[in-house]
């Protein structure tokens, strides 16, 4: 992407209403444009990290053995009063009525819905287990929206829902759920944090939420610092296997949030092991038993030919949440700090000297290298401008080539993470980048 011929709406001033820095760096950097009260459009810059979020998340709820479908933002009243949840579930829920004065709402979640489309065709014990997710925004009409997309209304979710034949079968769902958040979130460059959580409306008697540790959570965490200092990534699980010592590695060590916070057992923890900080939820698994298929009558024929009411489990990651969360996990005074996975562009060229002939061939022939993933600044601004647009806008790599530097046939790295500047030639710069 050439700068001159993008729609980045930068901004020089923060607006007086984005209270945390995930709200001000995404404003700043033309990520996000608020259209209404908790409401955002996704500008090209923001887009392309939305997108690249949720991709981790389908690849690893596809390698857990989840398959994705798409159910609709709009549901039917009649659904959600076969759960009972209709009239319980509150003023968040975005009640409408279609043109033959039929109740309808605005999804804020999916369990009746999945579970009236699996009842349609779930008919013997042969058909589970299974657990099927998707992708899709939702509407929550929060009372008071703020700090940007950390709280908004309408927001990006990812739901999967697990149907067993019996406690055993829910078990291993769960597990294989719980194993592959802390894959997809330690792919982004997160350390998630799993702490027991109560179920809330959702219902159900098994509940995690995971959490990343920020100076702006909404939440005051306590855990031993074992789990900071886990490999998540080290070992590809097997997903048909045994997953319990992973499960029972992160539930056997202290973690929980203000509200299940145990202070005798936290005093048992030695003081140099005990973390104690700010956490922002970043998704949530339940387990909730027959509360739903039950309610809405889904039955399956067991194996003796007795009728069997499915246990289910509800599995969600806030995938439009995560773009804020990461940035405030990972940003500094001048702009974001993207994780290599999840950055619009993994390499920003920054041309300081534009009309030069050797600097744009040099510029041309690494951003070209890229095939789609760099941002070329060939913009007609001062050197300033662009080192502080590429800082804001958290590109991993920078690459700043001048008529100096073109001369000799060396670019010049800078690392946005670190600040580490190395003066490379045009190939091990690309090999640096592209082995980083």
């Amino acid at each position: 992407m050439r700068l001159s011929r993008a729609f980045l709406p930068t901004l020089k001033e923060t607006p007086a209403d984005a209270q945390i820095a995930s709200h001000r760096l995404m404003l700043r950097a033309g990520m996000v444009r608020q259209t209404s009260a908790g409401i955002y459009a996704w500008l090209p810059l923001g887009w392309r990290v939305l997108q690249k979020v949720e991709q981790i998340v389908r690849e690893e709820q596809d390698r857990a053995g989840a398959q994705e479908i798409l159910m609709p933002t709009i549901q039917t009243a009649d659904l959600w009063r076969q759960s009972g949840r209709y009239d319980a579930y509150g003023p968040e829920m975005l009640r409408l009525k279609d043109r033959h004065d039929r109740d309808m709402l605005y999804g804020p979640t999916n369990e009746e819905m999945v579970t009236e489309i699996f009842r349609t065709y779930a008919r013997s014990y042969r058909d589970l287990p299974r657990n099927l997710y998707h992708i899709q925004w939702k509407f929550r009409d929060e009372v008071r929206p703020r700090f940007g997309v950390m709280r908004s209304r309408e927001f990006l979710m990812k739901d999967a829902y697990s149907f067993d034949l019996d406690y055993a079968g829910a078990q291993k769902s769960y597990r294989q759920m719980f194993v592959a958040y802390l894959r997809t979130f330690a792919r982004m460059g997160l350390k998630a944090i799993p702490m027991q959580a109560d179920t809330g409306p959702i219902g159900g008697n098994l509940s995690h939420e995971f959490l990343i540790l920020a100076e702006t959570g909404e939440s005051q965490v306590y855990l031993h610092r074992d789990l900071l200092d886990f490999d998540v990534l080290g070992q590809a699980p097997d997903y048909e296997g045994d997953l319990s010592p992973i499960v029972d590695f992160w539930t056997s060590r202290y973690a929980a949030t203000d509200e299940k916070h145990d202070e005798a057992a936290w005093n048992a923890i030695p003081a140099e092991r005990q973390v104690s900080a700010r956490g922002i939820e970043i998704g949530h698994i339940f387990y909730f038993g027959t509360k739903y298929s039950a309610a809405m009558g889904l039955q399956v024929q067991g194996a003796d030919g007795k009728p069997v009411t499915p246990e289910m489990g509800s599995y969600g990651i806030g995938v439009s949440r995560l773009v804020g969360a990461i940035i405030e996990a990972s940003h500094d005074e001048a702009g974001i700090i993207w994780p290599d996975a999840v950055a619009p562009f993994r390499l920003a060229v920054l041309n300081l000297k534009q009309g030069d002939a050797a600097t744009d061939a040099l510029c041309d022939r690494l951003y070209a290298a890229f095939d789609g993933d760099a941002v070329y600044d060939d913009r007609p601004e001062r050197a300033g401008v662009k080192f502080a647009d590429a800082d804001l806008m958290g590109y991993p790599w920078q690459a700043i080539i001048g008529p100096r530097g073109a001369a000799a046939g060396k670019v010049e790295l800078k690392r946005r993470a670190t600040g580490e500047r190395l003066e490379l030639s045009l190939e091990d710069a690309i090999a640096r980048i592209k082995g980083a």
